[in-house]
């Protein structure tokens, strides 16, 4: 399995829009094995479009906990996670995720409504990002994600993604002096980063074959537990102000 390393440049364009397009990040072998494997997990995955999310896009989460290859790459792109994010010594992995986002219409899934990640976390501070891999081909009519460059400056915007029409936009409509990042043709292998404080949402898929992707997301390992309840947390007996020992939280990348 072959992984990059994160360039100077692209860690400087990283901290100064808040996300970053990273080429050519994994080798197309084992794109093609992770993608074979996604599409045998995704095919038992019930449909649902129960909710705003359900809607948006399809997932099965956890997968490095049951395939060794996911297990693999979330641990290869580790030390990429520590150098994007600035005075981290390590990360932990918080979680990992299959995304499909369906084609076809109104049988398909909708758009990704405009919203930050970290407004539901538990964690005491921000230093968090999310790995946005490509498993197959994603051209920027297909779903690819968009970014308000600049928006993870602006701190902690509220929860969005709860009601219909509810996003960060129709919160914070200033939102729209910042430069929304182009639409991005994506190849398989490719990925784009983005902070847990970045603006980010995604059209829907014109295409009839679905967008596939891997995602993971880790945080600063350093990070205190707040106690804010939370269904991945609730019930494991993280300690109230202590870090996050606990398996389903390995510390990678020092």
């Amino acid at each position: 399995m072959d992984v990059r390393a994160t360039t100077a440049g692209e860690t400087a364009f990283f901290h100064a829009n808040g996300w970053v397009r990273l080429a050519r990040l994994v080798d197309q072998d084992t794109v093609t094995d992770l993608r074979d494997r996604a599409l045998a997990r995704l095919g038992e995955r019930p449909r649902s479009r129960a909710t705003l999310v359900d809607r948006a896009f399809g997932q099965s989460r956890d997968i490095a906990q049951e395939d060794e290859r996911f297990a693999e790459l979330t641990r290869r792109l580790a030390p990429n996670a520590v150098r994007l994010l600035s005075g981290v010594s390590a990360v932990r992995m918080q979680v990992t995720n299959l995304l499909v986002k369906d084609g076809g219409g109104a049988d398909g899934h909708g758009a990704t409504p405009f919203h930050q990640d970290f407004p539901w976390m538990p964690m005491d501070r921000s230093a968090m990002l999310t790995v946005w891999l490509a498993l197959a081909d994603v051209p920027a009519d297909m779903g690819a994600l968009r970014f308000y460059s600049g928006s993870h400056r602006h701190g902690l915007l509220g929860r969005s993604f709860t009601t219909t029409g509810d996003d960060q936009l129709t919160q914070h409509p200033w939102l729209k002096e910042l430069e929304l990042s182009p639409p991005l043709d994506l190849a398989a292998g490719d990925a784009t980063v983005h902070h847990a404080l970045t603006v980010h949402g995604a059209p829907a898929n014109r295409h009839r074959s679905p967008r596939l992707s891997f995602t993971v997301t880790y945080f600063d390992a350093d990070t205190l537990y707040t106690g804010m309840p939370y269904g991945q947390t609730d019930g494991l007996g993280l300690a109230v102000n202590k870090p996050f020992d606990h398996p389903r939280f390995p510390c990678l990348g020092r």
